[in-house]
């Protein structure tokens, strides 16, 4: 008996699902309708279908018209849920480039450099797409220095200046550990200059005191030492590298 109630659920479903309309975005107007309809859609997460009416509204609807950044902004994110992360970072740039005052704007922005982040996991990954979600969040504090996001915006572009650290950074090591020294310094400098107030900073510092010790350039890694004590200063690690500071030079009493 349990059994043939479950074949007749399941039969049941079968049967709603083969009467369900399809989703089809010309058939549906006014504009409002579609608009509404889109927005049903997205809410139960079909994000295809939400995506296809979102995508008709932002073609079809006048410049003026209310719907039009609120239909870029669901497009955007409908493509984000769907994980098209680069069409997803194109459309709620558009929003921000088409309606620079409207209220969403800033949020996609926000939302545009988190897509583009989402493609750039790994340092030893292209930085193409990390370069674009930091380039878009310091728009993002350019244009709307106000914004409430401004928190979470600094955040993510310290994790993407981390990472693009930590990418300098393992260049230089594969050239340390190669005795290849020049090419090494090169790129700890560039990330001690570049990015300052990262973790890697720190370490990049620590090897070029490595570095420059290697080579017997003493006033440079006198110099780097002098930077690690002044910017890390009771740090172990420093310490071991650089030993303590000199004694202060003291005038003889005449």
């Amino acid at each position: 008996m349990i059994s043939n109630r479950k074949l007749f659920l399941s039969a049941l479903g079968l049967a709603v699902a083969a009467c369900a309309k399809p989703f089809i975005p010309a058939r549906i107007t006014p504009s409002t309708a579609l608009y509404e309809a889109s927005l049903r859609e997205y809410q139960a997460g079909k994000w295809d279908n939400a995506i296809l009416g979102f995508e008709k509204l932002t073609l079809d609807l006048p410049a003026r018209d209310t719907l039009l950044s609120r239909s870029h902004w669901y497009l955007g994110m409908a493509h984000f849920r769907n994980k098209q992360y680069i069409l997803a970072g194109q459309s709620l740039q558009r929003l921000t480039e088409a309606f620079p005052d409207d209220s969403l704007a800033d949020d996609a922005l926000f939302e545009a450099g988190r897509a583009y982040r989402r493609l750039w996991r790994k340092p030893v990954l292209d930085p193409q797409y990390g370069q674009l979600a930091l380039t878009t969040f310091r728009t993002l504090l350019a244009l709307y220095p106000n914004t409430p996001r401004a928190t979470e915006v600094n955040a993510q572009i310290a994790e993407l200046e981390q990472m693009f650290a930590t990418k300098d950074y393992e260049v230089g090591m594969h050239y340390l550990r190669r005795r290849a020294y020049d090419s090494a310094i090169i790129y700890f400098q560039d990330v001690v200059a570049t990015y300052p107030n990262t973790p890697r900073a720190r370490d990049a510092y620590l090897r070029l005191a490595e570095a420059f010790t290697a080579i017997r350039y003493r006033d440079d890694a006198r110099e780097v030492c002098a930077t690690l004590r002044a910017r890390y200063a009771g740090d172990a690690d420093v310490l071991e590298a650089c030993g303590p500071a000199p004694a202060a030079a003291t005038t003889p009493v005449p």
